[in-house]
This record gives C-alpha cells, sequence and structure tokens, in this order.
C-alpha cells in the first residue's frame, strides 16, 4: 500500500507536470532549502541515462557536413511550461529540426534560390532539397548541459529592481552534423553548402540574439575585428561551484551600451527598437534577427579560482582572443554598411574604454589596482581588466581611442553620439526627447571625471568603494563622508550609479629609424574614469562637489553641451 501511495515519485521528471511539487524545472532554488539536486538536475541525470550511446545515422543519398559551434545551443523543445531545453530526436538525442534549417537556409537565399532548393508556396511547387536536420557527432554534449539565464538589461540599464535566475538546458560547444538531400541530380552542392554557410551567420537554434548558436571558425561577412585580452570573474554554472567563460559577454556588453546611448538621444521606445534592429530580440511584433552576428575565438583561455574562504570563493578566467562582428544581412547598403561599421566600432571602444565585460563590469580589477582591499580580511573578488591585443602599432591605432591625452576623452563622447545619430537617421529615427532611464547616456544625466595614475596602485577612486572619501577633522570642523553601500555604489540587490575604470595609456611614438611605421610604447600610467549618474541624493551631491575640488588631480571631462 506504502509504494501505491509513493508511485508518483517513481515517474521520471520528463513526464512530470510543470507544478509545484511536482516538477519545477526553470525555478532554481537555494541550495539550503532543498535536500538533494534541483529538479532541473535530476531531470537531465534521468534522460542522459536513457539515450543510446551511438550517435543518429542518416541514410543513404543525404549530404552531410560537420561544423563546430564556439559557445553554446539550443533549440527550444516548447514541451514544458515556461524551460527551454533541446527538441530531443531519435534515440533520445538532442535534434536541430529539418523545419528549422530550412527556415534559416531560405532567409539566406535569393529569391530565385529559395524557389529552386525551398519550394514556391504559391504555386504548390516544392523544392528540389529536403533538410534532415542535425545531430551532434559524439556525446560529448552531455558534458555542462545546465545552463542559467540572468536577464539584466532593464535592471542594468533602465530601472531599480531585483532580476532571476532561471535553468535552462543546452549544448556546451558542441560539433554538429548537417544533413542535406536532393531530388535534383545535377545540385551544385558546393553552391547548396555555401548558402547555409551564410544562414548560419545569423546563428542556430533560439536565443540567437543573447549569443546562443554562433559557429566556430566562420568568417561571415565581418565588419570588425579585434583581439583582446582580459580577466575577471566567471559566471558559475548550477552546481554554484564550476566556472565558464561565457563569450555572449560581448554581446551584452554592446547591447547595453548601444541601449544607453541610443536613450540619450531618442525615447525609449525608439531605442528600444533600434537596439532590437542591432541584435535581435523578441517584443510585440514577433522575434527580430538583428543585423549582428558576433564570433569569439580565444586563443588562450586560463579558468581558475579565487578562494579566500568557502564563503568568497568564486571560479575566474584569463582570456586572450578575437572578437568579430559579423554582417548578417547581405542585402545592406553600401551607406548603411559603413555606418554601422562606424558604430560598432565606436561601441566596442565605448565599452572598453569607461567599463569592460562581464560581471562586475562596472568595477576595475581589485587585485591589480587595490591588492590591500584582499589583506583586510575575507573579501569578495570585485572588478575585472581588459585590453587590446596587436601586433603592429597601426592595429591598436585602428582600436584605441585615447592615446595622446585625457583631453581625448570628450571628443570621443561626442564622436561616440554623432556616430549613432547618422545611424538613426538612416534607420529612420527621429532624435526626440531622451528616454526617463537611470543610464541613459545624456550630458544631463551622466558625469565623466578622470585623471591620470602613475601606476597601478594610484589609484585614488577605488578606495572610496570601500571607505571614506574626505576624512572627519575636528579642527576645521569638518565631517566624514563616504558613498560607500549608497546609491551611488550601490550594495547587496541595488545596482550603483557609479563606474571605476583603470584603461592602460598605450602611446603611439614614431619610429626614429623609419618615421612611417609607428610603435607602440607601454607606459606604467592608467587613465582614471570615473562615471557617475547623479540622482539627486545627498551622497551623491555631497560626491560631486567633492569631484569638484580636484582630489588627486581628478577634472570632469567635457562633453556634449558641456
Amino acid at each position: 500500500m506504502t509504494m501505491m501511495l509513493n508511485a508518483h515519485k517513481n515517474v521520471p521528471m520528463m513526464f512530470r507536470a510543470q507544478v509545484d511539487g511536482r516538477c519545477q524545472l526553470q525555478r532554481l532554488k537555494d541550495r539550503r532549502d532543498i535536500d538533494g539536486p534541483q529538479d532541473s538536475e535530476r531531470w537531465t541525470d534521468e534522460w542522459i541515462e536513457e539515450v543510446y550511446p551511438e550517435s543518429p545515422e542518416f541514410g543513404e543519398g543525404v549530404e552531410i557536413k560537420t561544423y563546430e559551434l564556439s559557445w553554446r545551443f539550443v533549440t527550444n523543445g516548447g514541451q514544458d511550461d515556461g524551460m527551454i531545453r533541446p527538441v530531443i530526436g531519435a534515440r533520445g538525442w538532442p535534434f536541430y529540426p529539418g523545419s528549422s534549417m530550412k527556415g534559416v537556409f531560405r532567409r539566406a537565399c535569393s529569391t530565385a534560390e529559395a524557389i529552386r532548393y525551398c519550394g514556391d508556396a504559391k504555386d504548390l511547387k516544392p523544392g528540389c532539397l529536403r533538410f534532415h536536420g542535425g545531430y551532434p557527432v559524439d556525446d560529448t554534449w552531455q558534458n555542462n548541459l545546465l545552463d542559467i539565464i540572468h536577464p539584466q538589461q532593464d535592471r542594468q540599464v533602465k530601472t531599480e529592481g531585483k532580476t532571476s535566475a532561471f535553468a535552462q538546458i543546452s549544448l556546451y560547444k558542441p560539433t554538429l552534423k548537417f544533413g542535406i538531400s536532393s531530388s535534383d541530380l545535377d545540385v551544385d552542392w558546393d553552391e547548396v553548402w555555401g548558402i547555409w554557410e551564410r544562414a548560419m551567420a545569423s546563428g542556430l537554434g533560439c536565443r540567437v540574439s543573447s549569443g546562443y548558436g554562433q559557429v566556430k571558425a566562420h568568417r561571415g561577412d565581418e565588419l570588425y575585428s579585434v583581439r583582446l585580452k582580459g580577466e575577471g570573474q566567471a559566471a558559475k554554472l548550477i552546481d554554484g561551484e564550476t566556472g565558464e567563460f561565457r563569450p555572449n559577454i560581448f554581446r551584452a556588453a554592446l547591447r547595453g551600451q548601444a541601449l544607453r546611448i541610443f536613450g540619450g538621444l531618442t525615447d525609449g521606445k525608439t531605442a528600444e527598437r533600434l537596439v532590437d534592429e542591432l541584435f535581435g530580440g523578441i517584443g510585440r511584433d514577433g522575434s527580430r534577427v538583428g543585423l549582428l552576428a558576433m564570433a569569439f575565438e580565444d586563443s588562450r583561455l586560463k579558468m581558475d579560482r579565487f578562494a579566500p574562504s568557502s564563503r568568497y570563493a568564486q571560479p575566474t578566467y584569463a582570456v586572450e582572443g578575437q572578437l568579430r562582428w559579423l554582417l548578417v544581412d547581405a542585402s545592406l547598403g553600401a551607406q548603411k554598411r559603413k555606418a554601422l561599421t562606424e558604430l560598432v566600432q565606436k561601441l566596442m571602444q565605448f565599452s572598453m574604454l569607461l567599463g569592460g565585460f562581464g560581471k562586475s563590469w562596472r568595477r576595475a580589477d581589485h587585485r591589480l589596482f587595490f591588492p590591500e582591499y584582499y589583506k583586510q580580511g575575507d573579501k569578495p573578488l570585485i572588478g575585472c581588466h581588459w585590453q587590446w591585443q596587436w601586433e603592429e602599432a597601426r592595429e591598436l591605432m585602428g582600436h584605441n581611442p585615447v592615446t595622446k591625452g585625457l583631453e581625448e576623452v570628450g571628443p570621443f563622447l561626442d564622436e561616440v553620439r554623432r556616430v549613432a545619430q547618422v545611424w538613426m537617421q538612416l534607420q529612420g529615427a527621429r532624435p526626440a526627447r531622451r528616454a526617463s532611464w537611470r543610464e541613459a547616456w545624456h550630458p544631463e544625466k551622466v558625469q565623466v571625471w578622470g585623471r591620470v595614475a602613475a601606476e597601478a596602485e594610484d589609484s585614488e577612486a577605488v578606495g572610496w568603494l570601500h571607505g571614506p572619501y574626505q576624512r572627519a577633522d575636528r579642527v576645521i570642523r569638518r565631517a566624514e563622508l563616504s558613498i560607500k553601500e549608497t546609491s551611488v555604489t550601490g550594495q547587496l540587490g541595488q545596482i550603483g550609479r557609479l563606474w571605476h575604470r583603470m584603461y592602460p595609456w598605450l602611446r603611439i611614438v614614431k619610429d626614429s629609424e623609419d618615421p612611417r611605421q609607428p610603435k607602440v610604447r607601454n607606459t606604467r600610467q592608467f587613465f582614471e574614469l570615473v562615471t557617475v549618474f547623479p540622482d539627486g541624493s545627498v551622497e551623491m551631491n555631497n560626491f560631486l562637489e567633492f569631484l569638484s575640488h580636484k582630489p588627486g588631480g581628478f577634472v570632469r571631462v567635457v562633453w556634449g553641451d558641456g
């Protein structure tokens, strides 16, 4: 009788209703509140246990090609309410449906190619190709399946508030084999696979606007390419310990910065439309494929662990590689292509100059610029640090916006806004009253302050984040002032209104032997930049008044109407 009463507990998670107490795949519970694995962990383990060991094979007459993806890939099976998990095909293997493959292929075709290969619905004429979908080539797809989604855009840019993390199931760097067959024996397979490779540039599967489904080593129609190196906090997987470097941090950063910049030039609705046109998204009118695809190929990746204690243990990364931005829409005219290339370049430079990429991008890496912070006891890891890479000085000159001095920062910020305005006009968007968002990039909403630091440990502002920036003095009746744990710096559950960046000063100098070949001279100096979004609070007003007295040589960067 007891076994009958508890029989429901033996039902596999895959066949349970998505209700509390039965199976909640998307919801992540605090580890302290559960005894055992998360529901999504049980679901995944039960699935893998029953999967056949060998990959399904395509039938005779099917042309096959394999492609490696640069990061995660997911196709939404749509069978579990609120949970994104793969379509499951033959033998229990994750599957990219042939119907999805055909849709992506058709978008990359010319009108004549689409009719020949995919058919014409008006004339009820079938195409000559059959799309058989794609499977992973081996069982390595079973590694690191559980992924965490943590939507941040609204909280990072627009308003105060909290967000929740959700689980999804995606394949980590899989190699997929795709199959296509044809009823036409004379089909040009080089042309067919060429179209398919163009199609893949926009990404495969779902969540492509968030950087998923990007094919590795696919050249595509390149707009802008740059080499970078960086270090910082790695994202944690669902076990709370395993770290992962997520290349979509670049896409997320540029999307957020584009939203800030357009939000300072026009109304919020228009700014969001412009960003969705660039990066894709899901809105009231359905999903949209953006103009930009991204590929990051790491040449060096070291995963490590920062562990002053079990309380603050955090996975870390140190990475070097090439970041490429690709154009998805081949029909984009020459004028728009030129404007889009300039916009992508300025967004990259803006992100590098004032912030960074990934977790804690608003802060300089405390390990490099405030090492005494960790000598004070058990402290969490804070910040990240990114730099340009180059082989020749001319390469760096095309990326680095500030080489001569702090006086170049203001004109660069104006240039970013000008380039964004050009793109707006080409897209039919009119200037309007800025968005009311917290971080809309407008002279009335944001201030940038800067100084030159002699070396890494010469940072002035990093100490202000953790202690008083003005000490009390009874003789002159001066009060102690601090921005620690206020709306300026933020605190647990609250994003602050201050960015702090230590940007390496790389000088471009002439070669005495060959003046036509400039050289890069590394210096120990940094441009220390503090970006603040005033909120009218007492703490903010006191801090801005303090900055106006040029502590440590800080001066306000002049840009916009200033």
